[in-house]
Protein backbone atom coordinates (compact mmCIF):
# COMPACT_ATOMS: atom_id res chain seq x y z
CA UNK A 1 0.00 0.00 0.00
CA UNK A 2 3.14 2.07 0.73
CA UNK A 3 3.18 3.26 -3.36
CA UNK A 4 -0.18 4.40 -3.58
CA UNK A 5 -0.40 8.21 -3.99
CA UNK A 6 -2.23 10.01 -1.69
CA UNK A 7 -3.00 13.58 -1.36
CA UNK A 8 -2.45 15.22 2.43
CA UNK A 9 -3.18 18.91 2.70
CA UNK A 10 -2.02 19.07 6.61
CA UNK A 11 1.29 16.91 5.41
CA UNK A 12 2.17 19.27 2.68
CA UNK A 13 1.05 22.51 4.44
CA UNK A 14 3.74 21.11 7.44
CA UNK A 15 6.30 20.65 4.05
CA UNK A 16 6.15 23.96 2.89
CA UNK A 17 4.88 26.27 5.94
CA UNK A 18 7.32 24.03 8.59
CA UNK A 19 6.22 25.10 12.32
CA UNK A 20 4.20 28.10 10.81
CA UNK A 21 1.68 25.47 9.70
CA UNK A 22 0.31 25.15 13.36
CA UNK A 23 -0.99 28.57 12.90
CA UNK A 24 -3.04 28.09 10.12
CA UNK A 25 -6.56 27.83 10.83
CA UNK A 26 -8.13 24.65 10.99
CA UNK A 27 -11.32 26.37 9.05
CA UNK A 28 -9.35 27.24 5.95
CA UNK A 29 -7.26 23.56 6.26
CA UNK A 30 -10.76 22.09 6.16
CA UNK A 31 -11.96 24.59 3.13
CA UNK A 32 -9.05 23.70 1.01
CA UNK A 33 -9.20 19.69 1.74
CA UNK A 34 -12.80 20.36 0.51
CA UNK A 35 -12.12 22.31 -2.64
CA UNK A 36 -9.74 19.73 -3.87
CA UNK A 37 -11.78 17.16 -3.10
CA UNK A 38 -9.07 15.42 -0.90
CA UNK A 39 -11.22 12.04 0.07
CA UNK A 40 -12.76 11.79 -3.28
CA UNK A 41 -9.30 12.21 -5.11
CA UNK A 42 -7.42 9.93 -2.73
CA UNK A 43 -10.25 7.64 -3.66
CA UNK A 44 -10.02 7.21 -7.18
CA UNK A 45 -6.41 6.95 -6.67
CA UNK A 46 -6.28 4.38 -4.49
CA UNK A 47 -8.92 2.44 -6.43
CA UNK A 48 -6.44 2.80 -9.67
CA UNK A 49 -3.49 2.78 -8.35
CA UNK A 50 -2.38 -0.27 -10.32
CA UNK A 51 -3.35 1.11 -13.85
CA UNK A 52 -0.77 3.38 -15.75
CA UNK A 53 -1.19 5.37 -18.96
CA UNK A 54 -4.23 5.29 -21.05
CA UNK A 55 -5.80 2.36 -18.96
CA UNK A 56 -5.36 5.13 -15.90
CA UNK A 57 -7.43 7.87 -18.55
CA UNK A 58 -9.89 5.57 -19.19
CA UNK A 59 -10.37 4.74 -15.66
CA UNK A 60 -10.77 8.09 -15.06
CA UNK A 61 -13.30 8.74 -18.04
CA UNK A 62 -15.18 6.17 -16.41
CA UNK A 63 -15.08 7.50 -12.54
CA UNK A 64 -16.23 11.21 -13.76
CA UNK A 65 -18.51 9.55 -16.64
CA UNK A 66 -17.02 11.82 -18.89
CA UNK A 67 -17.36 10.68 -23.27
CA UNK A 68 -16.81 12.70 -26.39
CA UNK A 69 -18.19 13.00 -29.19
CA UNK A 70 -15.12 13.47 -31.62
CA UNK A 71 -15.19 15.48 -35.19
CA UNK A 72 -12.65 15.48 -37.95
CA UNK A 73 -10.92 12.29 -36.92
CA UNK A 74 -10.14 11.85 -40.45
CA UNK A 75 -7.84 14.32 -40.38
CA UNK A 76 -5.66 12.85 -38.05
CA UNK A 77 -2.08 11.87 -40.18
CA UNK A 78 -0.58 8.53 -40.47
CA UNK A 79 3.24 8.49 -41.20
CA UNK A 80 5.16 11.04 -39.93
CA UNK A 81 5.87 13.27 -36.29
CA UNK A 82 3.22 16.21 -35.30
CA UNK A 83 2.42 18.80 -32.78
CA UNK A 84 -1.05 18.87 -32.26
CA UNK A 85 -1.95 22.09 -30.08
CA UNK A 86 -5.14 22.62 -28.45
CA UNK A 87 -6.89 25.21 -26.53
CA UNK A 88 -7.29 24.87 -22.92
CA UNK A 89 -11.10 25.61 -21.71
CA UNK A 90 -11.07 22.90 -18.32
CA UNK A 91 -7.71 22.37 -16.29
CA UNK A 92 -8.18 17.96 -16.41
CA UNK A 93 -10.99 16.52 -18.63
CA UNK A 94 -9.35 18.17 -21.26
CA UNK A 95 -6.35 17.35 -21.18
CA UNK A 96 -6.72 13.93 -20.73
CA UNK A 97 -9.46 13.54 -23.03
CA UNK A 98 -6.91 14.48 -25.44
CA UNK A 99 -4.02 12.05 -24.05
CA UNK A 100 -6.83 9.18 -24.56
CA UNK A 101 -8.26 10.31 -27.87
CA UNK A 102 -4.42 10.37 -29.10
CA UNK A 103 -3.36 7.94 -27.07
CA UNK A 104 -5.19 5.38 -28.92
CA UNK A 105 -4.80 6.31 -32.13
CA UNK A 106 -0.88 6.35 -31.65
CA UNK A 107 -0.68 3.45 -29.74
CA UNK A 108 0.22 5.44 -27.05
CA UNK A 109 3.40 7.15 -28.73
CA UNK A 110 2.28 10.75 -27.37
CA UNK A 111 3.95 12.91 -24.98
CA UNK A 112 2.38 16.32 -23.39
CA UNK A 113 5.08 19.09 -22.29
CA UNK A 114 3.46 19.93 -19.15
CA UNK A 115 4.92 21.26 -15.74
CA UNK A 116 6.53 19.19 -13.56
CA UNK A 117 4.43 18.90 -11.00
CA UNK A 118 2.43 16.22 -12.97
CA UNK A 119 4.69 14.43 -12.68
CA UNK A 120 4.08 13.26 -8.93
CA UNK A 121 1.11 11.29 -10.28
CA UNK A 122 3.32 8.25 -11.42
CA UNK A 123 0.05 6.15 -13.41
CA UNK A 124 0.70 9.05 -15.96
CA UNK A 125 3.94 10.15 -15.30
CA UNK A 126 5.09 8.33 -18.73
CA UNK A 127 2.83 10.65 -20.69
CA UNK A 128 4.43 13.40 -19.48
CA UNK A 129 7.87 15.22 -20.87
CA UNK A 130 8.29 17.64 -17.49
CA UNK A 131 8.90 21.13 -17.99
CA UNK A 132 10.16 23.38 -15.25
CA UNK A 133 9.56 27.25 -15.67
CA UNK A 134 10.86 28.03 -12.10
CA UNK A 135 13.99 27.34 -9.90
CA UNK A 136 17.11 25.54 -10.37
CA UNK A 137 15.70 23.12 -13.50
CA UNK A 138 14.52 26.70 -15.40
CA UNK A 139 17.92 26.98 -17.48
CA UNK A 140 17.49 23.86 -19.10
CA UNK A 141 14.09 24.49 -20.04
CA UNK A 142 15.17 25.04 -23.73
CA UNK A 143 17.31 21.33 -23.70
CA UNK A 144 14.02 20.04 -22.22
CA UNK A 145 11.98 21.36 -24.97
CA UNK A 146 14.34 20.58 -27.72
CA UNK A 147 14.77 16.71 -26.70
CA UNK A 148 10.86 16.01 -26.88
CA UNK A 149 10.82 17.53 -30.25
CA UNK A 150 13.55 15.82 -31.41
CA UNK A 151 12.15 12.69 -30.48
CA UNK A 152 10.04 10.30 -32.22
CA UNK A 153 6.51 11.11 -30.27
CA UNK A 154 4.18 13.14 -31.28
CA UNK A 155 3.90 16.33 -29.47
CA UNK A 156 0.56 17.23 -27.84
CA UNK A 157 0.73 20.99 -26.30
CA UNK A 158 -1.82 23.49 -24.70
CA UNK A 159 0.26 26.54 -26.23
CA UNK A 160 -1.20 29.11 -23.71
CA UNK A 161 0.36 27.28 -20.51
CA UNK A 162 -3.06 28.17 -18.11
CA UNK A 163 -6.37 27.05 -18.61
CA UNK A 164 -8.23 29.85 -20.66
CA UNK A 165 -10.06 32.92 -19.10
CA UNK A 166 -13.24 35.12 -19.39
CA UNK A 167 -12.88 38.62 -20.85
CA UNK A 168 -15.27 40.87 -22.29
CA UNK A 169 -17.66 37.71 -21.95
CA UNK A 170 -15.91 35.92 -24.12
CA UNK A 171 -14.13 32.53 -23.30
CA UNK A 172 -10.43 31.93 -24.65
CA UNK A 173 -7.06 31.24 -24.68
CA UNK A 174 -4.80 33.98 -23.55
CA UNK A 175 -1.67 34.57 -25.47
CA UNK A 176 -0.19 31.29 -26.97
CA UNK A 177 3.55 30.98 -26.68
CA UNK A 178 5.35 30.72 -29.62
CA UNK A 179 7.33 27.62 -29.10
CA UNK A 180 5.45 25.03 -30.79
CA UNK A 181 6.17 27.25 -34.18
CA UNK A 182 9.58 28.01 -33.37
CA UNK A 183 9.93 23.77 -32.99
CA UNK A 184 8.25 22.79 -35.27
CA UNK A 185 10.04 24.39 -38.26
CA UNK A 186 13.30 23.14 -36.60
CA UNK A 187 11.73 19.75 -36.45
CA UNK A 188 9.76 19.74 -39.56
CA UNK A 189 6.66 18.59 -37.34
CA UNK A 190 3.69 19.56 -39.04
CA UNK A 191 0.81 21.01 -36.72
CA UNK A 192 -2.52 19.85 -36.39
CA UNK A 193 -4.78 22.18 -34.64
CA UNK A 194 -7.60 21.04 -32.50
CA UNK A 195 -10.52 22.44 -30.31
CA UNK A 196 -11.69 21.12 -27.14
CA UNK A 197 -15.36 22.58 -26.46
CA UNK A 198 -16.02 22.98 -22.41
CA UNK A 199 -15.97 25.78 -19.97
CA UNK A 200 -15.46 25.58 -16.34
CA UNK A 201 -17.39 27.76 -13.46
CA UNK A 202 -18.39 31.39 -13.41
CA UNK A 203 -16.92 31.60 -10.49
CA UNK A 204 -13.73 30.59 -11.73
CA UNK A 205 -13.24 33.11 -14.24
CA UNK A 206 -14.48 35.62 -11.89
CA UNK A 207 -12.10 34.87 -9.43
CA UNK A 208 -9.10 34.71 -12.11
CA UNK A 209 -10.09 37.95 -13.28
CA UNK A 210 -9.79 39.58 -9.46
CA UNK A 211 -6.88 37.87 -9.38
CA UNK A 212 -5.39 39.32 -11.96
CA UNK A 213 -7.25 42.79 -10.96
CA UNK A 214 -5.18 42.84 -8.05
CA UNK A 215 -2.08 41.58 -9.72
CA UNK A 216 -1.73 38.80 -7.27
CA UNK A 217 1.63 36.76 -9.03
CA UNK A 218 0.15 33.37 -7.18
CA UNK A 219 -2.29 31.51 -9.68
CA UNK A 220 -5.57 31.72 -6.98
CA UNK A 221 -7.41 30.37 -9.17
CA UNK A 222 -5.39 27.36 -9.90
CA UNK A 223 -6.46 26.30 -6.47
CA UNK A 224 -9.77 25.29 -7.59
CA UNK A 225 -9.11 23.17 -10.80
CA UNK A 226 -9.90 20.20 -8.97
CA UNK A 227 -13.21 21.14 -7.67
CA UNK A 228 -13.76 22.28 -11.45
CA UNK A 229 -12.86 18.81 -12.46
CA UNK A 230 -16.04 17.63 -10.63
CA UNK A 231 -18.07 20.32 -11.42
CA UNK A 232 -17.59 18.63 -14.99
CA UNK A 233 -18.47 15.05 -13.71
CA UNK A 234 -20.97 13.45 -16.10
CA UNK A 235 -20.56 15.96 -19.17
CA UNK A 236 -20.15 14.88 -22.82
CA UNK A 237 -17.68 17.23 -24.64
CA UNK A 238 -17.06 17.55 -28.17
CA UNK A 239 -13.65 17.47 -29.85
CA UNK A 240 -12.62 18.87 -33.11
CA UNK A 241 -9.76 17.90 -35.08
CA UNK A 242 -8.34 20.48 -38.01
CA UNK A 243 -6.47 19.28 -40.84
CA UNK A 244 -2.59 19.11 -40.41
CA UNK A 245 -0.48 22.54 -41.20
CA UNK A 246 2.58 21.94 -43.19
CA UNK A 247 5.68 23.43 -41.06
CA UNK A 248 6.43 25.23 -44.34
CA UNK A 249 3.65 27.42 -43.64
CA UNK A 250 5.48 28.91 -41.26
CA UNK A 251 8.10 31.26 -43.18
CA UNK A 252 9.90 34.43 -42.15
CA UNK A 253 6.84 36.90 -43.54
CA UNK A 254 5.52 36.76 -39.76
CA UNK A 255 7.24 36.36 -36.53
CA UNK A 256 6.76 33.00 -34.76
CA UNK A 257 4.78 34.81 -32.19
CA UNK A 258 2.05 36.05 -34.95
CA UNK A 259 2.11 32.45 -36.86
CA UNK A 260 0.90 31.68 -33.28
CA UNK A 261 -2.24 33.69 -33.10
CA UNK A 262 -2.73 32.47 -36.45
CA UNK A 263 -3.20 28.85 -35.36
CA UNK A 264 -4.76 29.56 -32.03
CA UNK A 265 -7.37 31.75 -34.76
CA UNK A 266 -7.74 28.60 -36.89
CA UNK A 267 -8.35 26.17 -33.63
CA UNK A 268 -11.42 28.51 -32.48
CA UNK A 269 -12.66 28.96 -36.51
CA UNK A 270 -13.42 24.80 -35.70
CA UNK A 271 -15.31 25.91 -33.46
Amino acid sequence: MSNIIQIDVDKILADKAGKKARYVPRFLVSYLKKIIHQDEVNYFLKLNSDKYGLDFIRSFMEFFNNSFDVRGIENLPDDGRFTFVSNHPLGAQDGLGLGLILGERYEGNIKFLVNDLLMNIPQIASLFIPINKTGKQSRNLPQQVTAAFNSDNHIVMFPAGICSRKQNGVIRDLEWKKTFIVKSVQTQRDIVPIHFEGENSPFFYRLANINKMLGIKFNIAMLYLSDEMFKNKNKRFTVTIGKPIPWQTFDNSRRPAEWAQYVQDIVYSLK
